[in-house]
């Protein structure tokens, strides 16, 4: 098992947070196609996204108030106080709970189709194409090794770790 970090390097959060950002983005640029209002609600599920796990999980995780791996962790105290750890362990994570985070890169990817069905142009498919290797191999890739691996709240337990957990 890998050392974990008590706080990540700079680098790691913020190449999480960039990442984060960039799908976002390129979701918002693909759906603009449908005009400045489904831009707007997209983004504001994007940030009730963050919000639910800021006050959903950050708030009781081992790294409240200091530099995790999402970077959130040093977030969090801005916005919530602190909550009981054991509420982190002891919380039941499964498949639906998945639900909005994968409705950030579906809402864009089926607005895409549809927009390019009617609109067909390479830079919708290319910028969809782009949002899919962000949000399922490199995201995958930073979990799975700078974020998960290095983490204390991991050793603690974690319920995205469970559930994930290849038995």
């Amino acid at each position: 098992m890998n050392k974990h970090y008590e706080n990540y390097p700079v680098w790691i959060p913020a190449l999480s947070i960039l990442l984060s950002l960039s799908i976002y983005s390129l979701g918002a640029i693909i759906l603009s196609g449908f005009g400045q209002i489904t831009v707007i609600l997209y983004l504001l599920f994007c940030l009730w996204s963050e919000y639910r796990v800021l006050a959903g999980a950050c708030r009781s995780c081992y790294y409240y108030g200091k530099l995790c791996g999402p970077g959130k962790g040093i977030i969090a105290p801005l916005f919530f106080k602190k909550d009981d750890p054991k509420k982190f362990t002891a919380k039941v994570f499964g498949w639906r709970d998945l639900v909005p985070d994968l409705l950030l890169f579906l809402i864009p990817f089926l607005g895409g189709l549809v927009y390019l069905f009617v609109h067909f142009n390479w830079l919708t498919l290319v910028l969809m194409i782009a949002n899919a290797i962000l949000a399922f191999p490199v995201t995958g890739y930073m979990r799975g090794t700078l974020l998960c691996p290095n983490c204390k709240q991991r050793e603690l337990g974690c319920p995205a770790e469970k559930l994930f957990a290849k038995k």
